[in-house]
C-alpha cells in the first residue's frame, strides 16, 4: 500500500486550520495508508488545545510543536523530517485555506505512480469564490472557474516566478499536462525519493522564493517537476500580504536577491545588482531593509523578526 503524508502548517489559525481538517476528513483515501500531520508554528492561540487530539475518521493523525514560528519552510521542513524518517513514499504539502475535490490525493498520487520520474507535483489552482483579486470583471457563471495557478514558470531574464493563467477564466486552454519550473507550494506532492537525493527546503528563506528554489533543486537533480489539470483545488488567496505589503517586501525583496544572485544567467545577476542598488536608494521602507539584510547575509526571519 502506498504511504502518503499530508502536511498542514498552523500559525495562529486554529479556525482556519480545523475547517481544513474538515475538508481533508472527506478525501477518498481509498488504497493509500495515508496519515495528516498538522505541524504548529508556534501559534499562541487555542491550536494547541483544540488540534493536538484531533480525530481524523479516514486517515492517521499526527500533532507537532514547533514551538516557535520558522516561517513556511521551516515549519514544512519539520512535517518533512518526520515523512521522511517514517519512510512515507509521497509528502504532500498543502495549505489550510484550500478547499480540495473528494478524489485529489488518489489522482496526484495516482499521476506520480504512472511516471517514476516525477519528483514535483501540483494540480490546477482556483480562486475560491469571492477570493479574486478583481471580483468585478467576472460573470456570476465564471467564479470558481479564475485560475490561480496553472503551471509555475521562471522569467530568467528579470527573476520573477509568475503563474501561468492567473486571473484567466479557465475554459481549458491550461488543460495539458507537462514540465514547468515552479510546483506551487499551496498543494505540492513530494515524492520522497527526492527529499533523498536533495533534502529540504531551504530555511533561509523563511517564505517565498523556497518553493521555486527546491523545484530547481529537483530538476537540477533530473527529477520532473509536473503541473497537471487532471485534478484541482480552490485558494482562499489571501489578501493581507500582497503587493505593497511589508512583509511581502521585505521577503520578496531579499530572497529574490538570494535566489537571483545565485542561480540566474550572469547578464541577469548584473542587472539584477544595479536594481538592488535603486531599491537601497529609492525603494520602500522594508525593500531597502530586504536588500541590506541580504548583503549582510541576514536569513531566516531577517529584521523582520525584529519587528
Amino acid at each position: 500500500m502506498v504511504k502518503v503524508s499530508l502536511i498542514i502548517l498552523n500559525w495562529n489559525a486554529r479556525s482556519m486550520t480545523q475547517e481544513e481538517l474538515e475538508n481533508v476528513a472527506q478525501l477518498d483515501t481509498r488504497g493509500l495508508d495515508t496519515t495528516c500531520v498538522v505541524v504548529d508554528n508556534g501559534s499562541t492561540d487555542d491550536s494547541l488545545e483544540k488540534l493536538s487530539s484531533y480525530n481524523l475518521p479516514n486517515m492517521n493523525y499526527k500533532f507537532i510543536e514547533t514551538n516557535e514560528n520558522l516561517g513556511y519552510a521551516g515549519g514544512n521542513n519539520i512535517g518533512l523530517k518526520y515523512s521522511f524518517k517514517e519512510r512515507f513514499d509521497y509528502t504532500i504539502l498543502l495549505n489550510n485555506d484550500v478547499i480540495l475535490p473528494k478524489d485529489i490525493l488518489i489522482k496526484l498520487v495516482g499521476i506520480a505512480q504512472k511516471d517514476q520520474k516525477i519528483g514535483l507535483l501540483a494540480p490546477k489552482m482556483y480562486f475560491a469564490k469571492g477570493y479574486e483579486f478583481y471580483k468585478e470583471r467576472y460573470k456570476e457563471n465564471e467564479l470558481g472557474k479564475v485560475i490561480w495557478y496553472a503551471g509555475g514558470f521562471i522569467d530568467w531574464n528579470n527573476v520573477y516566478s509568475d503563474h501561468r493563467g492567473v486571473d484567466e477564466v479557465d475554459y481549458g486552454q491550461y488543460n495539458k499536462e507537462e514540465v514547468v519550473d515552479v510546483a506551487n507550494g499551496a498543494c505540492l506532492l513530494i515524492r520522497n525519493k527526492v527529499i533523498a537525493d536533495i533534502g529540504y527546503l531551504k530555511d533561509r528563506y523563511f517564505m517565498y522564493w523556497e518553493d521555486a528554489d527546491y523545484c530547481l533543486r529537483a530538476k537540477n537533480a533530473g527529477w520532473k517537476v509536473v503541473y497537471t489539470p487532471k485534478t484541482e483545488l480552490w485558494h482562499k488567496v489571501a489578501q493581507s500580504s500582497g503587493i505593497g505589503s511589508s512583509l511581502n517586501d521585505y521577503f520578496l525583496t531579499r530572497n529574490r536577491l538570494d535566489f537571483g544572485l545565485r542561480c540566474a544567467p550572469l547578464k541577469t545577476k548584473l542587472a539584477l545588482f544595479r536594481e538592488s542598488v535603486k531599491l537601497l536608494l529609492k525603494g520602500r521602507q522594508w525593500q531597502k531593509i530586504g536588500v541590506t539584510d541580504f548583503y549582510l547575509g541576514r536569513r531566516g526571519k531577517g529584521s523582520w523578526g525584529k519587528k
